[in-house]
């Protein structure tokens, strides 16, 4: 994409699709059927329905802002006399980001590595997904254009791949709509309300990134029309992408195959209609869309990271630029993400990437309700996406507790290492000022 030419509708849909299309699909089919079997499609739908509540915040305050700077610069410049306010959302964003970056690359890893023997080998699936890591941080502090040119191309191929997915799924299904339709009612008698509810914030994450676009608000189109059309365009095609594929894949794929399966499903899946053609699309499709991802997320985060930095919430060693790459920005999330493949499985990354999402988004709300007189946002509408995005938050911690108690530990020993350092930087920040 030329960054010298003002970006449009379409330009800015894509930055947003390519933003949230980065695998999440891939990964969290699995799960969400192994918790609620063919009320998966409907729930990971509902997701995007949570995320249009978060964005209705993004787009009111990046209207308002026009600050490149989105989530952190919101937040600070919302609370402007608070340096613990600004910390944190620094921290939480940053380490929020550097979550997502290691699920796309374990789900990398999972589908590259599906047509091997050694497959279900944990200590390589983490290797490889070590090793995308840094090979993406190396293309980065290489060359700005070259990071460029390659997420462009995978953007666009990634998203006719997941298109021909679709469309296979859907017309190879082995279970007819009669049929369906009676094992959708069993498994909505079966399942609580509240089930679907915590599988929709579970799998929040896979819709995040829609945020990117106000990244690019110097460079876009009449900002005040542009950043509402594409973040609310992209997420309603975002949540019909996910939602067909999922449904497809219930359709063709059998429910315990998917189930034992899940970091791989529609790799499995997709060899058992199409042989080896089939698997190899499918493969070809998160690999580039992981790919995508790592390198984007990698790339905007990292320099958002060197702003927080620059005003003194991180060490000051993160704001060093070779031009304007942020070299030492780029390593240091490269290092972390790589923490935390080693100790963490791909569900607790998962689930800690949705939590950290669910609660920035509702910084997000709540910075929102603050201004909502300039921002020209409604009380009503603004307290509901409040409400929901608490809930949600509330719904994977209980979950967490009630199903996985020691991921629950891990997760809150991560949050308290994250307060303590976001606190003891906005006391210095604040004897610096």
């Amino acid at each position: 994409m030329n960054r010298n030419k003002s970006l449009g509708l379409k330009e800015l849909i894509a930055i947003a699709v390519g933003g949230m299309i980065g695998g999440g699909i891939f990964t969290i089919l699995g799960i969400s059927v192994s918790m609620i079997g063919f009320l998966a499609p409907f729930s990971i739908a509902l997701g995007g329905v949570i995320a249009l509540f978060a964005a209705y915040s993004y787009v009111k305050l990046g209207v308002y802002y026009k600050d490149e700077g989105a989530t952190y610069a919101f937040f600070k410049r919302t609370f402007s006399d608070s340096h613990l306010a600004a910390s944190f959302i620094g921290w939480y964003t940053i380490f929020g980001y550097i979550s997502t970056l290691s699920l796309y690359a374990y789900t990398f890893s999972s589908y590259s590595i599906s047509g091997f023997e050694f497959a279900n080998s944990e200590i390589v699936r983490k290797i490889v997904a070590i090793a995308i890591i840094w090979i993406f941080a190396a293309i980065n502090l290489w060359s700005v254009r070259a990071m460029g040119k390659i997420e462009d191309l995978m953007v666009y191929i990634k998203l006719m791949v997941l298109v021909v997915i679709s469309f296979v799924l859907i017309y190879y299904k082995k279970v007819d709509m009669q049929t369906f339709y009676q094992m959708l009612l069993q498994d909505f008698e079966h399942s609580r309300f509240i089930d679907i509810l915590i599988v929709a914030s579970v799998t929040f994450v896979a819709y995040e990134g829609f945020q990117l676009v106000i990244n690019a608000v110097k460079e876009m189109d009449n900002p005040d029309k542009n950043i509402p059309r594409a973040i609310y365009g992209a997420i309603i095609l975002v949540a019909s992408i996910y939602f067909i594929i999922a449904l497809g894949s219930i359709l063709s794929i059998s429910i315990d195959d998917l189930i034992k399966n899940k970091e791989y499903a529609l790799a499995y899946g997709a060899k058992e209609i199409l042989g080896d053609l089939g698997q190899n699309l499918v493969i070809i499709g998160a690999i580039l869309s992981t790919s995508s991802a790592i390198s984007g997320t990698m790339f905007g985060s990292s320099r958002q990271m060197a702003r927080i930095s620059d005003d003194g919430y991180m060490p000051k060693i993160l704001s060093r630029r070779r031009g304007t790459i942020p070299n030492y920005a780029i390593i240091v999330m490269a290092i972390t993400a790589s923490i935390l493949i080693l100790v963490g499985g791909l569900r607790v990354i998962l689930e800690f990437g949705s939590i950290t999402f669910l609660l920035v988004s509702l910084l997000m709300a709540i910075a929102n309700f603050k201004i909502r007189t300039y921002t020209n946002s409604s009380t009503l509408f603004t307290l509901i996406a409040i409400f929901g995005l608490f809930v949600g938050s509330i719904l994977i911690l209980w979950y967490e507790y009630k199903t996985k108690p020691e991921q629950m530990i891990f997760i809150t020993v991560i949050y308290i290492i994250l307060t303590l350092f976001a606190y003891g930087y906005s006391l210095i920040a604040s004897k610096s000022s």
